[in-house]
């Protein structure tokens, strides 16, 4: 486990942006140093398990909301709005994470080769639970992580190490939920293929008639579903999203908020204002200016590169 640590702070020390994320050339991997507590982090993950390391974070996806610890692992079950704030950290001892996101398709394989539970069609399965991370777990993240530094060698031993973790997690305590996951005639299998579509065409007006053919259920079954899955409707969903990455793209890339309102698919900037002090209780110009104030003060431990959230350049933080 401290070799671990220290690769996860050694990494991050050279590549975390000024809210303490790492990306990582290994699709789906990621990493978190955070040196003190932290204010609200509004998110949108991907289904994915995050092991923490050291300190603690809360989370809140829909009416679930947990503190893990160091020794646990976070697990989200769907793609969903998260809120995310560091609750135990310090520069001796920083929160420290690992995420990575799940792999629809190695699960579906290694469900079929195991014979795993029989998944739950309901889409009222828990989004939100933790696992006690077990030690293979861990040794596969060290591989992964050591991939990082042998870049010739990711592309042919990372494919095996990730089914690895994949093979752990399903033979946990939680496989029902994962076999419910990766089942395509399931709720939230079917319901995933709509939620794929709101986060590719966030910024546009996507019918919910066309969402609801998607996942293959009537307009009624599709609202009910959705919102039992998500606490949201599909519209308050693409609300969040644009929401999250207007955020996101004054804090990285500079955008004024007029600007960022017609990038993320705003006709009115009164409008997109008015909504955006709803989510983050301050008018964009004011929201951004304090986040940047909170990020220097709780001193990530590092600077360096910004931290898309979604569609193609989807990211989780951990």
């Amino acid at each position: 486990m401290d070799s671990l640590k220290q690769a996860v702070r050694a990494y991050t020390h050279r590549h975390a942006n000024d809210r303490g994320l790492a990306l990582t050339p290994l699709p789906g991997l990621r990493m978190m140093c955070i040196e003190a507590p932290s204010g609200e982090l509004h998110s949108v993950y991907k289904p994915l398990v995050c092991l923490v390391l050291q300190g603690a974070k809360h989370l809140t996806v829909g009416k679930e909301e947990r503190v893990f610890h160091a020794g646990q692992s976070a697990m989200v079950s769907a793609d969903m709005p998260v809120v995310g704030r560091i609750v135990q950290a310090s520069r001796n001892e920083p929160y420290l994470a690992i995420a990575v996101e799940l792999d629809m398709a190695i699960l579906r394989e290694l469900t079929a080769h195991l014979g795993s539970p029989r998944p739950q069609r309901s889409s009222e399965m828990p989004t939100l639970f933790a696992v006690d991370t077990e030690a293979a777990l861990l040794n596969c993240a060290s591989r992964l992580m050591q991939l990082l530094d042998r870049p010739e060698a990711a592309p042919l031993l990372s494919p095996g190490i990730m089914r690895e973790l994949h093979y752990w997690l399903l033979s946990g305590p939680h496989s029902t939920v994962l076999c419910t996951l990766a089942d395509p005639d399931s709720h939230a299998g079917r319901l995933a293929t709509a939620i794929a579509i709101l986060r590719a065409e966030y910024r546009s007006r996507v019918p919910v008639e066309r969402l609801a053919a998607e996942a293959g259920m009537s307009l009624t079954s599709f609202h009910k579903h959705f919102k039992h899955m998500t606490t949201l409707t599909p519209g308050q969903y693409q609300k969040r999203l644009r929401l999250i990455e207007a955020r996101r793209l004054m804090l990285d890339e500079g955008f004024s908020a007029s600007k960022t309102a017609f990038e993320v698919g705003y006709e009115s900037v009164s409008q997109f204002t008015r909504e955006y002090g709803r989510l983050f209780q301050a008018p964009p110009k004011r929201d951004a200016q304090r986040v940047r104030e909170q990020s220097s003060v709780h001193s990530p431990c590092s600077h360096s590169q910004p931290s898309p959230v979604l569609p193609a350049k989807a990211v989780s933080p951990s």
